[in-house]
């Protein structure tokens, strides 16, 4: 590729050769996500990855994509750009491993106006940053400068992850039972979803916003928001190998009301308890600052808690010690009832 190159294409926005040099630079992140499934290195057509199917008697592919969503423009604002990688992988697997599947491998989509490749390598460090957490390997992705599309300090990032996990050990909602308990994961704090309501109720379209240090919440507002999305793969895949664990619901958008109802089937409802966990003080802010009520908040966020596993009551105790054991906040904050298929907090 050393003569690769075109003034007349770089006239018009897209330079080649700094695609090159941002290949160059992130080599060394993709190396730290290899496992043992990897076949080659970056740089080809399509990466390829070799699963290990021992004991497996039906092997099941799960896939998974997303993005980051307007999250990105924080990170536009404050000129950090090593974290965003690491939300969007953990969009993925964390909705990968709800049908009980490990996450084998990984690939992204960068979208930019300008290739910058120091900026690029950042944004693939939290990439392979997010792999590394969720044991899966970052084999291939893409770099595409948009000029005209997009400004030039702007840049939009997706993913997609593939898993494999065993038909027979495929989770259901079909399992989950009248009485059964659920058991809330902590969050990080808002991870990825509710930013373009979260930048109109502070009003964010400058640095200066997010520079200003909040007593409550003990750092300033940016770096609250930033902080990337919890990966709950490897502390959850865990679990699923000591106890039966009936179904799982990746709280992100929409919050309680729409993604617990995928965790369990007709006739049944979630009953939520407040106060069973912690709710970190930046919903609070939010709440107070946009006058917002209440279920809007339980239809927008996480509130503190990224993802709800269910189990049988009898298994509750043994969940929670394991969760906990291996780096989760696990609290026990509601149980299944009969019901119209919905969500009760009280």
């Amino acid at each position: 590729m050393k003569k690769s190159f075109s003034d007349s294409y770089k006239d018009a926005g897209v330079d080649v050769t700094a695609g090159y040099e941002s290949v160059e630079l992130i080599k060394k992140h993709v190396r730290r996500t290899a496992t043992p499934g990897v076949l080659g290195a970056i740089g080809g057509f399509g990466g390829t990855y070799a699963p290990d199917l021992t004991g497996m008697e039906k092997p099941v592919f799960v896939s998974g994509t997303d993005g980051v969503g307007t999250k990105v423009k924080l990170a536009f604002l404050m000129d950090k750009h090593d974290t965003v990688g690491i939300d969007c992988v953990a969009m993925c697997v964390n909705d990968v491993i709800c049908s009980g599947a490990k996450p084998m491998f990984f690939l992204d989509y960068i979208a930019c106006g300008k290739n910058i490749p120091e900026k690029i390598e950042q944004i693939v460090a939290g990439v392979a940053e997010g792999c590394v957490q969720a044991g899966c390997a970052l084999v291939g992705g893409e770099t595409a400068e948009h000029p005209g599309l997009m400004k030039e300090d702007e840049y939009d990032l997706a993913g997609f992850t593939v898993g494999i996990v065993d038909e027979k050990k495929m989770l259901s909602n079909d399992a989950v039972k009248e009485g059964d308990v659920i058991i809330g994961l902590a969050s990080s704090g808002v991870h990825s979803n509710g930013f373009s309501l979260i930048r109109k109720v502070f009003s964010i379209d400058n640095a200066e916003v997010l520079g200003q240090y909040a007593d409550v919440l003990g750092k300033t507002l940016g770096e609250t928001l930033l902080t990337p999305t919890k990966i709950y793969v490897k502390p959850v895949l865990k679990l699923m190998e000591e106890v039966n664990v009936k179904s799982v619901s990746h709280i992100t958008g929409g919050g309680f009301y729409e993604n617990l109802p995928r965790a369990f089937g007709e006739g049944l409802r979630a009953r939520i308890e407040k106060g069973t966990w912690e709710i970190p003080k930046i919903f609070d802010l939010v709440q107070e600052k946009g006058n917002i009520p209440e279920r809007d908040m339980y239809n927008t966020f996480n509130m503190g808690i990224g993802m709800c596993v269910i189990t049988a009551a009898e298994d509750a105790d043994k969940a929670l010690a394991l969760l906990n054991e291996n780096g989760l906040q696990a609290s026990l904050i509601g149980k299944i009832t009969a019901g119209d298929h919905d969500v009760e907090i009280i």
